[in-house]
């Protein structure tokens, strides 16, 4: 019994071993596959990481105010680059009353714009972020050197700048920017403080921006009087949503809407743990959506053996019969040839999953270099799965021609030439 089996397991891995070439070629397509497989959960996984941690890096316990009305699970209209100017200073300024919104600790409000920046010869194309005094209330970010914009020049059109740290360091160098100026679109403009290095915050580099007063931003150099976004930071996470609730009334009052289910919104109002659910709902379909995809390949690399054991099978067809002839049963036969696919795809199968976890780690490596918070993720899910459905490519695509080669007659097996 155990020399049988010893038999029915040696035969066929001598068989895959004396064409070593052909054995491997068969099996790329499996190994394809299942790297891909194990690629795509993993950087997906990672993918998950970096965007919840960089919604995490702003805090928890934030609001947002984005302009356009959206859809509960879709992203408003300005996310898409659509311009709309229903958010402005004076909502910002309504939303930080107490009297309307209770449980709000700050707001800040946001105008953006990309200007090149000049201090004496030196030139640097940068990020321009109108904001307010309460701005590291909300956001975070301290002050290295100098001093933060105060309510007074925030509202006063004062033409005053902080810089962010990689600003700093690409037009001054090792000169003291505090007290120099600098133009932004041919306005003069005090330096009065400078940034502490933080990286890149909520998919912004924070270090390479400069800092100044929102109404100069808007008036001076953006020539508009909308807001870019709106957020706020409240006392307690459990008070988000009254404070949702508070914050939608406020803006509903303020741009005449009686409208009290939200269908006539003009805002959309979201909180950074709506945003969370919201992402990794996304990202979790996306990457299954694109692991299915490339699992089809593990189908062609199937349809590959299936070729390769019929091909096996005519060219082995006399010892099939030399087989049969002396004692082997088509139970035997059968046996040898799903062994020899099964065998195929699980070595396929393991060399994709090993491939496709360096490859995988090489990506984190190469990205954390980047300074991004990334993950390295191999679930043993994957890994299960990834070799579960390569032993089910081996059978099912390696049944047929096992079959095909058990029902061969022992006579015309060894007439075959």
């Amino acid at each position: 019994m155990f020399s049988t089996l010893l038999q029915i397991i040696t035969t066929p891995l001598k068989s895959l071993l004396s064409n070593k070439m052909r054995s491997f070629l068969t099996m790329l397509g499996v190994i394809i596959g299942v790297g891909a497989v194990i690629i795509i959960m993993s950087v997906g996984a990672g993918a998950q990481s970096l965007i919840i941690s960089q919604i995490k890096t702003l805090g928890t316990n934030l609001v947002g105010v984005l302009p356009g009305k959206s859809e509960d699970k879709g992203p408003p209209a300005s996310i898409m680059g659509i311009v709309i100017t229903t958010l402005t200073y004076e909502d910002a300024l309504a939303l930080a009353e107490k009297q309307n919104v209770p449980n709000i600790v700050a707001v800040s409000a946001h105008a953006q714009g990309v200007a090149s920046v000049n201090w004496e010869s030196n030139e640097y194309d940068t990020n321009i972020s109108g904001i307010t005094a309460s701005y590291m209330d909300v956001e975070g970010g301290e002050v290295k050197e100098g001093r933060f914009i105060t309510k007074e020049e925030e509202s006063n059109l004062s033409k005053v700048a902080v810089l962010g740290s990689t600003v700093a360091k690409e037009l001054f160098g090792a000169t003291d920017p505090i007290g120099r100026q600098i133009k932004i679109k041919k306005h003069s403009f005090e330096v009065i403080g400078t940034m502490k290095e933080r990286g890149t915050v909520g998919f912004q580099n924070a270090d390479d921006q400069i800092f100044i007063p929102v109404r100069t931003m808007q008036k001076l150099i953006s020539g508009v009087n909308y807001l870019g976004f709106i957020r706020a930071k409240v006392d307690y996470e459990e008070n988000i949503p009254l404070v949702m609730s508070d914050m939608a009334t406020t803006l509903r009052e303020r741009h005449g809407i009686t409208d009290k289910t939200g269908a006539s919104d003009d805002f959309t109002i979201r909180s950074a743990a709506a945003q969370l659910e919201i992402i990794t709902t996304v990202t979790n379909a996306l990457k299954y959506f694109l692991a299915a995809m490339a699992a089809i390949s593990l189908v062609v690399g199937g349809i590959g053996i299936m070729n390769i054991m019929l091909i096996s099978v005519r060219e082995r067809t006399r010892e099939i019969g030399l087989r049969k002839a002396i004692g082997a049963n088509n139970s035997d036969i059968l046996s040898q040839f799903l062994i020899e696919a099964t065998t195929i795809t699980l070595l396929g199968g393991i060399i994709g999953i090993i491939g496709g976890t360096i490859l995988s780690f090489l990506v984190s490596v190469i990205i954390k270099a980047l300074g991004y918070s990334w993950d390295f993720v191999i679930s043993p899910s994957s890994v299960i799965l990834a070799s579960l459905v390569s032993i089910a490519v081996g059978l099912a695509f390696g049944i047929y021609p096992a079959r095909k080669a058990s029902q061969l007659q022992p006579v015309e097996a060894l007439r075959y030439e």
